[in-house]
């Protein structure tokens, strides 16, 4: 099955809105908390690390509760749509009351942020699980996912750059308008990506979940499977190191180049080849594999790491960031296309729980969200880290410049060194040839009354032969 361009261009939107939301807190909540409202780096680290930690219940048990939605209704857009709401979580975290400052304000922020790892995460499981769900085989599901990418990307582009341009003079006000903004775009590209996941599943197809007992049963059912467990395992170091990357960078820049508007500056560099990479390692999987590829990007990412503590100029950065930006791309595409792929053998042993598995998953990556940000926050506050309010200059001990570099080198290269390690044990990988059994049809449950023609579309199964992304094949495989 040949997923239809426009189908994937509607569905991929969605991506531009997630890309805000994890660049947005991942980029400037660790500076805002220490430079705009004085909260100490190690509280500012568990302001962004205790919400996450919720995450790690909340995704896996709304994996479980999209998995019995389909089978009851044959779509996942209901939980989808909640997660629209997630703007008004993004500006009420960056408004912050004037008279709050300190661990009042990291209360606030808290809050918020925990609403909106809520709502992002009602919005993320079913959005991440439709490829899932899709009847099409190994290379499609790459197809898939290097549109989301490619989306995904121009909304961490976007949002990578404009987001420090427009709170460049550190105030609240820039803040709290920043978020405004940024957060009438995700309302947009959500509203576009509910539309495509309706019209993904009415054309390819709707796979069933299995049946399933309790969350735990699924969480354990996910994690007995050796190549998902592996990947996970990878993916939680690969996210926690591009997260610790997003929330040193905006000190790097200023301590290291003593320029802020560098960060803008390297985020462009750092996501802009993104843009380009994703179909080019989208070719490249074509070739030598998606687990090829992956160890490959991990690698650079290594090697970029370390780079900085030579000690060079701001050319040679960007060169090095432009490096890291292209590992990156290659570390999203394969690491959430091989999700599908691991659900769909375990699909041949009768274990298809699409949503279990996504939940799972999107508990890993935000666990990475929060223990990279917290990770380079407790090496700023061994190395005696000063905060400031308001944005005000203070002069930072020896021992804080030399904190923030290692935290910024060889923190993350040491993490991306362990993932990569995890990476090895994946078995799943077949780049000459698409699994049969991926394409076979699915029973769907039979239908309440009422059903809406397009729903109706979505759960369909065609009992004819079909079509691979790499040619026919008869429906018994």
């Amino acid at each position: 099955m040949i997923v239809r361009r426009g189908d994937l261009v509607a569905y991929a939107t969605g991506s531009i809105g997630m890309g805000v939301w994890v660049t947005v807190p991942g980029l400037l909540l660790l500076y805002f908390l220490t430079h705009t409202l004085g909260v100490p780096p190690l509280l500012a680290g568990l302001t962004l690390l205790l919400p996450k930690i919720i995450d790690v219940v909340v995704h896996p048990y709304l994996g479980s509760r999209s998995d019995r939605a389909a089978r009851r209704s044959g779509h996942r857009l209901g939980m989808l749509r909640a997660g629209l709401l997630l703007a008004v979580a993004m500006a009420g975290m960056f408004t912050v009351p004037a008279g709050l400052s300190g661990p009042s304000a990291a209360l606030w922020v808290g809050g918020w942020f925990i609403a909106g790892n809520l709502l992002f995460a009602c919005f993320q499981v079913p959005y991440l699980t439709t490829p899932s769900d899709l009847r099409v085989g190994y290379h499609e599901r790459t197809r898939v996912f290097m549109f989301r990418m490619l989306f995904l990307t121009l909304g961490l582009l976007g949002a990578g750059v404009a987001a420090p341009a427009l709170v460049a003079a550190g105030g609240r006000d820039d803040y709290a308008r920043m978020a405004v903004l940024l957060s009438g775009a995700m309302v947009v590209s959500g509203l576009v990506a509910v539309t495509g996941v309706r019209r993904l599943t009415a054309h390819a197809g709707f796979r069933a979940p299995a049946e399933s007992h309790s969350t735990l049963a699924d969480i354990t059912t996910a994690w007995h499977d050796r190549d998902f467990r592996a990947l996970v395992l990878s993916y939680l170091f690969t996210g926690t190191t591009t997260h610790l990357f997003l929330a040193a960078l905006p000190f790097y820049t200023e301590y290291v180049f003593s320029d802020t508007r560098l960060t803008a500056v390297f985020m462009g560099a750092f996501l802009g080849p993104a843009v380009i990479a994703g179909p080019v390692w989208a070719t490249v999987s074509r070739r030598i594999g998606k687990q090829r590829g992956l160890v490959i990007s991990q690698a650079v990412f290594v090697a970029g790491s370390l780079a900085p503590l030579l000690g060079y100029g701001t050319v040679p950065a960007l060169l090095v960031v432009v490096a890291l930006g292209v590992a990156f791309a290659g570390l999203q595409l394969f690491a959430f296309s091989m999700v599908p792929d691991a659900v769909a053998a375990a699909s041949t042993r009768g274990a298809t729980r699409a949503g279990a598995y996504t939940g799972v998953w999107t508990a890993t990556e935000a666990t990475g969200t929060a223990i990279g940000p917290y990770l380079y926050s407790a090496v700023l506050a061994v190395g005696g880290f000063v905060a400031t309010a308001d944005g005000r200059a203070v002069t930072q001990p020896p021992s804080a410049q030399t904190a923030l570099l290692l935290g910024f080198t060889l923190v993350p290269a040491a993490l991306m060194a362990v993932a990569l390690t995890f990476q090895l044990r994946w078995t799943l990988d077949h780049p000459t040839a698409d699994h049969p059994a991926d394409d076979r049809p699915v029973a769907v449950p039979p239908l309440p009354a009422g059903r809406s023609a397009d729903v109706l579309a979505a759960g369909a199964v065609e009992s004819s032969a079909v079509v691979t992304d790499d040619g026919p094949s008869s429906a018994g495989g």
